[in-house]
Parts: structure tokens; sequence; C-alpha cells
């Protein structure tokens, strides 16, 4: 199926896979992958509960969500990563720390939040340092866009919250204005500017290498702006879950 956008916003590279990312890829794949069909998946189905989820797209080695499901048991997480040896060290991860709500898609998060999810699906969605395209002829390639954060606040339930991270200043200028020109988004900084650092979000290797480079870091978090429906609304059980799983 196609959709509007044709420029993709990465580039495929072989990248060197261990042997035991390789041996994730083939054996545990069955387990925690999620091939997309022609209908929308039924995350229901696929993590065999309903329960608070959370989106990250683009999970580089999965430092974050890997972290984040081992810590919250009660919430399903779903990764979108389209780079094999960050898919198999997330695998990895899922096998050692027998994480049972976790889900991974290989694939284009473009064509995943056009085809393969349905509105109102997510309690967060986190992207965090997406790839700059610093280039000035690169940035038609870059992820944040009018459409991308359209979409994705389609697929937020009523009170989900968007999270965006970067540290390239002028993409988070770009995100920052097309996040705060979408009517169904809130800014959760009081002032509609950037937000400090949620301390759920451990540091990842983008982020460090930013650091040793010079670099700021710019966090960005918006909630969905509609009220809260009898049937989508979960009470903010996602973050009333973090709260006790961090209190017990």
């Amino acid at each position: 199926m196609q959709t509007q956008r044709h420029i993709r916003s990465f580039v495929l590279r072989a990248g060197r896979l261990t042997a035991g990312q390789e041996r994730a890829l083939a054996q545990l794949w069955p387990t925690y992958g999620v091939e997309l069909g022609d209908d929308a998946l039924d995350l229901e189905a696929i993590f065999g509960r309903r329960a608070p989820r959370c989106l990250e797209i683009g999970f580089g080695t999965g430092e974050v969500i890997g972290r984040l499901a081992e810590e919250h048991s009660g919430i399903d997480y779903l990764g979108i990563e389209v780079h094999r040896p960050g898919v198999g060290r997330l695998l990895l991860h899922a096998e050692q720390a027998g994480l049972a709500n976790l889900r991974i898609v290989r694939d284009d998060a473009v064509e995943v939040l056009a085809r393969g999810l349905r509105d109102g699906s997510f309690d967060e969605i986190l992207v965090f340092f997406p790839d700059p395209w610093h280039k000035k002829r690169h940035h038609k390639r870059r992820l944040i866009d009018a459409a991308f954060v359209e979409s994705a606040a389609a697929k937020l339930r009523p009170a989900g919250v968007l999270r965006l991270a970067t540290d390239w200043q002028d993409y988070a200028e770009q995100m920052l204005a097309v996040c705060n020109a979408n009517p169904n988004l809130a800014s959760l900084s009081a002032d509609g500017n950037f937000v400090a650092r949620p301390d759920f979000r451990p540091p990842t290797r983008f982020e460090k290498r930013g650091a040793r480079l010079g670099h700021g870091v710019w966090d960005l978090a918006y909630k969905k702006s509609l009220q809260k429906t009898a049937a989508d609304s979960v009470d903010d059980e996602l973050h009333r879950e973090r709260r006790e799983d961090d209190a017990g």
C-alpha cells in the first residue's frame, strides 16, 4: 500500500550482526516479532490482554524500551525499528529478561502508523533522537513533520502523551513548530516550549555521542487535547503503573 509520504526517513545499512544477534533474529522473532498484514494489528490479541500501551518509534539498540518493559510489567510496549542489529540486540534483552510485555515491528514507522495501527491505540508514543539529517539538502528526509505528527496524534488515546527528543537545535525547533501547530496536541510546557528531560529516559548512545560533541538536548512533550471518553480512557493507568512500580 502506498502512502502520501514517498521520501523515507532512513537508509538501510547492512550493519554488522553479532552471532548472538543473528541467533536472536532467527530464533526469537517468532516470539517477539510482529508482521504487518492487510488489516491493522490487533494489539489486545498480540499481547493477550488489555493494558496501558506505549509505542517507541526508532528504538535504536533498545536501551529505552527494553528498560521500560523490564521495569513496568503492567504496561505493554511496542517498538518499531528498521535496523537489524538493533532489533537483534533488543531481542536478546527480551529473552534474558523474560519479557512478556514487549513486541517488535521491523518496518518503516510511517507505513506502520498509516496502515498497521488503529487510532486511539496508545497511551504514550516515544520518538527519541531520530536521525537529524543535519545537512540542509537532507531536511526533507526528517521523520518529524506535520504529517507524521498528525498521524502519531491519531494513534494516541485521549490524554495520551507524545514525547520527543533530539540533540540538534534546528531539528528541535522544527519539532516544536509542527507539534505546536497541531490542534489535537497541547504542550506539557506551560509556555509551549521545551520540557525537562523525563526521569524514566536513560541516556542513549546517540545522546552520549552528542554530549561528547558538545550538543545540547531538547525534550518535548504533548498531551492529546481531546476529552477522555468512557470507551477509550484508561484513567492514566500508564502513569499510575509507573508510579506504583517505582514506589514498590
